[in-house]
């Protein structure tokens, strides 16, 4: 027997948590799988507050917080703690939450931006990595990453050693290069000792990296070795 629906006594929706939602619809995993812009305020809100009530999704909480300041992120950050807690679902953890990214978002539009800085020469490693490592006393190997302008997109250590050597795994090298979509990278590491020239050690890991890097289309630029007062660039030296 095929019934009607419109006949049927009304019943309360019940709220169908997060967990169950599709891979698309979770904010979360959507985030991970499209990126944060497909994203809308209500699911980024959801993010951080990680869960509604029984009968309400984070979603939909996230919804109805926006509905009350018509949807207007300004007005949201204005709100105090003890406003969003009139929320059912909003403890002092979740409206603090709120709260502190509204304010990351206020000092961030505050912010000048940063003109990442352009690799023009060994030099400019060297004044962008001296600082860094080349009054260490012990070894640190970093890797920057660059896009197609020969800007820094990133730059991160890999490994950190003792006075005479270090570790590095290739294959950490070019995941973070996809991740952060870069097209080509620079490496470096210091000598605590100060002396300039590579070691065999240096001159294999640097082979091994730059033929993974020509496999994967993402070019090893230069291997620039720091010290306190110098640096060693196997570029200009000809051994690429």
């Amino acid at each position: 027997m095929i019934l009607d629906d419109s006949k049927t006594p009304f019943r309360k929706q019940e709220a169908f948590p997060i967990t169950h939602w599709s891979e698309d619809d979770k904010p979360r995993e959507k985030l991970m799988l499209k990126g944060k812009s497909v994203l809308s305020d209500a699911e980024l809100i959801a993010i951080l507050i990680g869960s509604g009530s029984r009968n309400e999704s984070a979603v939909d909480l996230s919804k109805r917080i926006l509905g009350s300041v018509d949807y207007n992120l300004n007005a949201l950050g204005k709100l105090s703690i003890a406003q969003l807690m009139n929320f059912k679902g909003i403890g002092e953890a979740k409206a603090i939450s709120i709260i502190a990214a509204a304010e990351l978002g206020r000092r961030r539009k505050n912010e000048d931006i940063v003109e990442p800085t352009k690799i023009t020469s060994s030099k400019a490693v060297f004044e962008v990595m001296q600082p860094i490592i080349g009054e260490l006393q012990h070894e640190e190997f970093w890797v920057l990453y660059l896009n197609n302008s020969n800007k820094i997109l990133f730059k991160t250590q890999l490994s950190k050693g003792g006075l005479t050597g270090t570790v590095v795994d290739t294959r950490i090298v070019f995941k973070i290069a996809l991740e952060q979509n870069a097209t080509s990278i620079i490496l470096s590491h210091n000598h605590p000792s100060g002396k300039l020239q590579p070691s065999e050690a240096d001159i294999q890991i640097t082979k091994k990296i730059k033929s993974a890097g020509q496999q994967l289309d993402i070019p090893v630029l230069d291997h620039i070795i720091i010290t306190e007062r110098g640096y060693y660039s196997f570029a200009d030296e000809g051994i690429f």
